[in-house]
């Protein structure tokens, strides 16, 4: 057994806690970083990412932010964007160097095997008397949990000081069906009680959009492959709509009380294929999605080419400019969908972790960064990909009575237009300069102790009030509610799932060989389903299975159950500590 903080470094912690005080304050900690005065070398830093949909150098406001406080640059190194899977991982492992900084999924025990293969750095001397540490350090300890040897390597997603069986998400779920409201408006607001209605309603808006705005390039439905894992992410994410989330190739309801075979005929993840396959060939799926990336897919929301998302799609699209046209996406309702939401982590998720690799060139200098990432300056900037509302003084400021406001150029450049960016912040476009990293610290419905309100700015009372619109107050009427999360719980179609650490276990080298083969083969199977002739479904489906069979699944489909049930009796238990 590795061993755990004793009693006594609980104390030294606490006198550490009592002698800086127990609030992050600007001006001190954060403010003793000042970029060059500090740093006397400017640097390159490799920072390979699991999660980002960029690669190359990050640029823009956030690049500056960067700069001016630890005098470096970012050279982001994506999978996602170079083919996703693990060959990139494997390669750059080989070679002893994943980068300086490493955000990886933990999954299949890789945060150990990292360790275990000295490609990253033990922390613990490096973080001592950081805030990270006064704060957080107790989800910390628990996150590396996950590596068999003593010392903090990794530092968890998401962390939260709410309870775990509370929601994570803000005023709109991760997951749901968001259409362009105003097209919905114009159909008539139908009545979807499934998904074979809801195919009905968009096949009734593209028709109408088309026809308004005299193009024939509006779909109702575009996807991308750069999110595909063990299945098709942009499949998944309608099970995900019924409470339904993913582990491995198994399927697991939010409150453990079923689980799924994918590859059953009735899964929730064969139901999506069809679903798409039927959207295809109504011609309702853009044709480009077997091809496209993440970048292309985001531009068609941004330019309005796309109608529908399963999850939050407003983020592209609802620019203050849209949004006084009365254009925007809202959740409609889906009558038999029970949708799931994330809880929070008191514990850190530690699924998604930061790291320092052992070969970082100023290893002091990205533990600073870390820290920063995870003190509130850092979070306002580098979280506003995840809701978070940017630098203060350029995107927001607080008003006369002590509040968060959005000052007007945060009004026009949130949540992510292409909105040209003042020089002394970095210039080019806000869009193009939000943080690459796609790393969430902490929870972005924490309270941000340097204004006593919530990290996300659509909660913030000024927000709130000055987004109101004619599309919120239609959206009001028809739903009865003020925010799809309020409508969801008043009709019981939400379940949350607790927000545990857990993450898989190493699998043995032949579960490895065989989970990466079937990989490949649902994936590839999945996409040809969807645009093949759909006559053809049932019998490329029933090849597929056969494939599959001789690859092992069965082997692999039983570690994921095992897994699934884990991962249940691990919610069970992080929401009994954390009522």
């Amino acid at each position: 057994m590795r061993k755990k903080p004793t009693s006594i470094l609980l104390c030294i912690l606490l006198l550490i806690s009592l002698a800086a005080g127990c609030t992050f304050a600007r001006g001190e900690k954060e403010g003793t970083v000042s970029g060059a005065s500090r740093y006397k070398e400017f640097i390159t830093v490799d920072v390979y990412d699991e999660f980002a949909n960029y690669q190359g150098i990050q640029s823009g406001w956030f690049a500056k932010a960067v700069k001016d406080r630890f005098n470096m640059e970012l050279n982001i190194i994506a999978p996602n964007v170079t083919g996703g899977g693990d060959t990139l991982y494997q390669t750059r492992a080989a070679t002893g160097d994943l980068g300086d900084l490493i955000l990886i999924n933990t999954a299949n025990g890789k945060l150990n095997e990292l360790v275990e293969g000295g490609l990253v750095l033990d922390c613990t001397e490096l973080m001592k008397g950081k805030d990270i540490m006064e704060h957080y350090g107790a989800a910390v300890e628990k996150t590396n949990e996950l590596v068999e040897a003593e010392g903090i390597y990794g530092f968890p997603n998401s962390i939260s000081s709410r309870p775990a069986a509370v929601s994570s998400e803000g005023r709109d779920p991760t997951f749901g069906v968001y259409v362009r409201w105003d097209y919905y408006k114009k159909a008539g607001y139908p009545k979807m009680d499934d998904l074979d209605a809801l195919l009905d309603v968009l096949d009734k808006m593209q028709s109408l959009a088309r026809k308004e705005e005299g193009t024939d390039d509006i779909y109702a439905i575009s996807l991308f492959k750069d999110w595909d894992d063990n299945m098709m992410n942009n499949a998944k994410q309608i099970a995900c709509m019924y409470r339904y989330d993913e582990q491995g190739f198994v399927l697991s309801r939010a409150d453990g009380s079923d689980y799924e075979d994918i590859m059953d005929e009735d899964s929730h993840y064969i139901r999506a294929l069809r679903f798409l396959s039927e959207a295809n060939k109504r011609g309702l799926v853009d044709p480009e999605s077997p091809s496209q990336d993440y970048d292309a897919w985001i531009a068609k929301y941004q330019s309005g080419k796309t109608l529908s998302s399963p999850w939050v799609g407003q983020s592209a699209f609802d620019t203050a400019e849209n949004r006084a046209d009365g254009k925007g996406f809202r959740m409609a309702a889906v009558e038999d969908m029970k949708i799931l939401s994330y809880g929070c982590w008191p514990e850190g998720e530690s699924k998604r972790v930061i790291a320092i690799g052992a070969g970082a060139a100023d290893s002091r200098r990205m533990a600073d960064f870390i820290d920063w990432l995870y003190s509130p300056e850092g979070f306002e900037i580098n979280g506003q990909t995840n809701g978070a509302a940017g630098p203060e003084g350029l995107t927001w400021e607080l008003g006369e009575d002590g509040q968060p406001v959005l000052t007007d150029f945060g009004k026009k450049a949130l949540p992510g237009a292409q909105v040209e960016v003042p020089e002394e912040y970095g210039g080019g476009t806000w869009g193009s300069g939000i943080s690459a990293l796609n790393f969430k610290t902490i929870n972005h419905t924490e309270t941000d102790p340097n204004t006593g309100c919530p990290y996300d700015y659509l909660s913030w009372a000024s927000t709130i009030e000055e987004n109101k619109c004619a599309l919120d107050e239609d959206w009001t009427e028809r739903m009865g509610a003020d925010t799809a999360m309020e409508y969801l719980e008043k009709k019981d179609m939400l379940l949350v799932a607790p927000g545990a650490n857990y993450s898989t276990p190493a699998e043995d080298a032949n579960i490895v060989t065989m989970r990466s083969r079937c990989k490949s083969a649902v994936i590839d199977g999945s996409w040809q389903m969807i645009f093949e002739d759909a006559e053809k479904f049932d019998g490329m489906l029933a090849e597929l299975r056969r494939t599959l069979k001789g690859l092992g699944y069965d082997d692999v489909v039983k570690v994921d159950f095992d897994n699934a049930k884990a991962e249940t009796a691990a919610r069970e238990e992080v929401a009994e500590r954390n009522p």
